[in-house]
């Protein structure tokens, strides 16, 4: 979830708005003229810049001039789930008709090899399947074979080995096809997606005084009875960045101190809490003055980690 500096308040000279003297000591009370000074520092109005994380949590990043594409087949079962849900439920119907289909071809093929097509009507002929008299009818048995639903009207016979290898091998796969399909389907219903969506943070961030001290402050709650266990959060300041030898890096990740020394960052989401970051000399915008707000293009990127209560699913 990511929150941008859409509305802060901050304090006129302060050493939040003094990039030159970021040693001085907020007063301990501001007068009411000083507080009525004090305005919304906002972006301007048409500028429009493309998020790194949306409000939902996808990430704006697309891949290109992939190398070794084949390590995506070497790991079939995470490739399937972060499939599309159009592209998954494709791959689902297609494996079960592709096999039934398979299987169905070889039922037909033995029957046509052992002349059972040929002795239909010949009630002293025993064939390899009863009741098998065309394609359609040994794709129906293909179906009732490894769906295990056997209507009982047709069945294979005790004089028929090939017959027995190819339902043993059709039972077997087919135990790994519907093993590996439904938990496929089963990871991607049970992901934590549709739960993240009640996990409401506040339209805009703040920078206020809090205790004497600058801080950026946000609000998270949970609109859901069923709380978040073990609720962590973390925040990152993501950011292009110039070093000192004049390497320029595009969206550098910078850690955001919203308690962790003090254990603040574990939460109990019963009610919606605020979360302060302290803008001291360790602060990411310890020398970011008033100014720069309104013109840096920054994100900050707050991630929420926890256990569902109903699922146990984190």
């Amino acid at each position: 979830m990511a929150e941008e500096n859409a509305a802060f308040s901050a304090v006129p000279e302060s050493p939040f708005s003094d990039t030159k003297s970021p040693g001085v000591v907020l007063p301990a009370k501001l007068a009411k003229q000083e507080w009525d000074d004090i305005k919304p520092v906002k972006k301007p109005k048409g500028r429009r810049c493309q998020r790194y994380v949306e409000k939902d949590g996808h990430c704006n990043v697309q891949h290109g001039n992939m190398q070794e594409t084949y390590r995506y087949l070497m790991d079939i079962f995470t490739t399937l789930v972060d499939l599309k849900w159009r592209y998954s439920l494709l791959v689902f119907i297609m494996a079960y008709a592709v096999t039934w289909l398979f299987f169905g071809v070889i039922w037909w093929f033995i029957a046509y090899c052992r002349g059972d097509l040929e002795h239909l009507e010949d009630q002293t002929w025993t064939p390899c399947v009863n009741n098998l008299n065309g394609f359609v009818s040994a794709f129906l048995f293909s179906i009732e074979t490894e769906t295990t639903i056997g209507y009982g009207h047709r069945v294979i016979t005790d004089k028929c080995p090939e017959g027995i290898i190819l339902l043993l091998l059709q039972a077997i796969l087919g135990s790994m096809v519907n093993a590996f399909m439904v938990g496929c389907m089963f990871v991607k219903i049970s992901q934590p997606n549709k739960r993240a969506e009640t996990l409401v943070f506040s339209s805009h961030c703040v920078i206020s005084l809090r205790d004497d001290r600058l801080c950026l402050m946000f609000r998270v709650g949970d609109l859901r009875n069923s709380h978040i266990v073990e609720a962590s959060i973390r925040a990152k300041l993501i950011k292009s960045k110039q070093t000192l030898e004049g390497e320029f890096i595009p969206l550098n990740q910078t850690d955001i101190d919203v308690g962790f020394d003090t254990g603040d960052d574990r939460l109990f989401l019963v009610s919606p809490l605020i979360i302060c970051h302290e803008i001291n000399e360790q602060s990411p915008f310890w020398e970011i003055s008033r100014e720069r707000l309104e013109k840096d293009d920054f994100e900050i990127v707050v991630i929420l980690e926890g256990m569902v209560e109903a699922t146990g699913k984190i």
